[in-house]
């Protein structure tokens, strides 16, 4: 496949609900893999993919990214716009190798890769089943980029943010969430007395989240 990754299968044959789980800067593919087993019981597939980018981290090693970050001034959305056909290439060859329930597909993404979960569903919001956002923001950029379909209103978006945040400033996800109301795209926002961070709470209110609108959605009569 092309690009390194790990994985979390449940027990069973399958098709397995799917959880696509894009880790932050200067991370790699095993930082969210920890998380699986916490989210509805471990029921999830959860597929861990490792971003492009080498970041080096000093006397840490070396860690992955997705894009150049800008320190403050203009995203590269070139940068962003490849790193997502990487990921929708990956996504191919997953469905191909993976016992994938198609119809259960969420994206769930931390900081930088919060920016690529955006880029991914909403790029295509037919395709997947729910979208959860960590400790990120939704760049006016990328957003200006997206295409204008009717599907998006029906993509359910969970945003999680700590009011302590040190990296991305907990007002970076309270104008996401502003942007994303406009374009009537229902959300369920949650603050916490966290920084930078997924906390126990955080992380039982993500398990409870996605068993609402993956795992046992109420289906309304039209």
């Amino acid at each position: 496949m092309n690009l390194i990754h790990t994985v979390f299968e449940p027990q069973g044959a399958g098709p397995h609900p799917t959880l696509l789980a894009l880790h932050g800067w200067g991370a790699n593919a095993l930082d969210l893999r920890g998380v699986a087993p916490y989210l509805c019981g471990g029921r999830f597939l959860v597929l861990c993919p490792q971003g492009p980018l080498q970041v080096p981290r000093g006397g840490m090693g070396v860690g992955s990214g997705w894009f150049p970050i800008s320190m403050g001034g203009v995203m590269d959305l070139r940068a962003v716009l490849a790193a997502r056909e990487e990921l929708r290439t990956f996504l191919r060859e997953a469905l191909q190798r993976y016992p994938i329930d198609g119809k259960k597909l969420a994206v769930l993404g931390f900081s930088q890769g919060g920016v690529m979960a955006y880029s991914v569903a909403l790029g295509e919001p037919a395709r997947f089943a729910a979208l959860a956002v960590l400790s990120s923001w939704l760049p006016q950029d990328l957003l200006a980029e997206l295409p204008d379909v009717p599907a998006s209103e029906q993509l359910p978006v969970l945003i999680q943010h700590g009011s302590r945040d040190e990296l991305v400033d907990v007002s970076r996800a309270r104008q996401s969430v502003e942007k994303l109301r406009d374009l009537r795209i229902p959300i369920t926002y949650r603050e916490y007395d966290m920084g930078h961070e997924i906390s126990t709470r955080s992380l039982a209110d993500l398990s409870t989240w996605l068993q609402e609108k993956v795992l046992s959605p109420i289906i309304l009569a039209s």
